[in-house]
């Protein structure tokens, strides 16, 4: 039987990369933590399944990566992007003009990825309840004082805390009780398929776009590739009751794509995810805050998603810990820093982004720009160095760059 404490310092609904780093990075402190996800692991998530340089120095931290490199995780060194009219980039982190932490990243399955950062995080003496979902928050005088949680009996339990933090993916539970979840464009929807007999992979992530939308190929290790379909959700209708017809119809109109796919054999059943464009009004409240996905998720064309997961809850243990110092109710004050490290750390990420995002939806632009960084000396690494966390994104968001890029 599950034993569910009535009390803990802080309290994290989901443990996935966000949940589950940030409790261990908060159990190594000395932080009394529960985290609950309604999954039992390992279980497979809809996911790019790339990890950036800068991700990897995090992983490093928490001590998984030579754990997932016994795994057969693959060691990506960089993007290639075709654009529609067959303009291309190849970007790769060793050549960009600042280090990375390491020349490669990192790409493995979430049944492995995840499964690791949970038990880094009851390692360090984390509790972790699977098969658990949040249902409610309790709150005391107008703050958020921790959660009513059920179990897969349907018992419901009661857990205080003085922080309570939504790790809990694109539908949090959390950021919806906390209020101001906003959606926007462009809304699109992923079709996420592991394969074997793949052919022509090697060691970078691609991403292949026409007016359609975009296809992701990623080796993943072990054989595996992990593709993805991205389309609007408009078309993404269009598959309901028919996944797997819908998926391999999509492919079909990559010609570039298919014809390396024709002896490829699905080997998990395709998972969808979206729309995406989602964020959060306030990834701080009285007595809670988001973090990962909960916080906000654009696309994931930049394969960033969990990187920023991980990054996030570093910042966010950075500010727990010290907010707990103190007596008291963890007020939005004391959660200020975390705000302010968050912005600080991202809104380069998050330009580039929706930069990336729209300019997708005009292919003779796009075709454009890709065609000038692919040609001129430097660009094509500066920007997957961007997109790959280590390179400031201002190297990108300034105005001699977007000129070289377009004219």
């Amino acid at each position: 039987m599950t034993d569910y404490p009535h009390e803990v310092d802080v309290l994290v609904a989901g443990a996935g990369p966000a949940g589950s780093s940030l409790a261990a990075l908060l159990a190594r402190a000395g932080v009394s933590v529960l985290a609950v996800d309604r999954a039992r692991f390992p279980r497979d998530k809809p996911c790019a399944e790339y990890m950036s340089p800068e991700a990897v120095r995090v992983l490093n931290k928490l001590g998984v990566v030579e754990a997932l490199e016994r795994a057969g995780a693959a060691k990506p060194r960089g993007t290639k992007v075709t654009a529609a009219h067959g303009a291309r980039l190849h970007g790769v982190f060793d050549r960009a003009a600042v280090r990375p932490f390491r020349p490669t990243g990192l790409a493995v399955s979430r049944r492995i990825l995840d499964q690791e950062l949970i038990a880094a995080a009851r390692g360090v003496g984390a509790h972790i309840v699977e098969g658990s979902r949040v249902e409610e928050l309790l709150y005391d005088t107008g703050a958020v004082a921790g959660v009513l949680v059920r179990d897969t009996s349907g018992k419901r339990h009661t857990i205080r805390a003085r922080l309570t933090v939504g790790a809990d993916g694109l539908r949090s539970v959390v950021a919806r009780r906390l209020g101001r979840r906003s959606h926007g464009r462009p809304r699109r929807v992923a079709f996420v398929a592991h394969l074997t007999g793949v052919r022509e992979t090697g060691p970078y992530a691609e991403l292949h776009v026409r007016e359609v939308g975009y296809v992701g190929i990623n080796p993943i290790g072990l054989g595996r590739t992990n593709v993805a379909v991205v389309v609007p959700a408009s078309i993404a209708a269009c598959a309901s009751g028919r996944i797997p017809q819908f998926f391999s119809e999509m492919v079909s109109q990559f010609p570039a794509v298919a014809r390396r796919m024709t002896r490829a054999e699905v080997v998990r059943p395709i998972l969808t995810t979206g729309p995406f464009a989602a964020w959060s009004g306030r990834v701080v409240a009285p007595g809670a805050a988001l973090v990962g996905d909960a916080a906000d998720f654009f696309d994931p064309f930049t394969g960033e998603g969990i990187y920023s997961a991980l990054s996030g809850a570093e910042l966010l243990a950075a500010t727990a810990i010290e907010a707990l110092q103190l007596p008291g109710a963890i007020t939005v004050e004391r959660l200020a820093p975390y705000r302010w490290a968050r912005l600080r750390a991202f809104v380069g990420k998050w330009m580039v982004e929706r930069m990336i995002g729209y300019g997708m939806a005009f292919p003779a632009l796009f075709d454009r720009a890709v065609a000038r960084l692919g040609r001129r000396e430097g660009m094509a690494d500066t920007l997957i160095g961007v997109t790959g966390d280590f390179v400031p994104a201002r190297e990108v968001l300034n105005p001699l760059f977007l000129a070289r890029m377009m004219l």
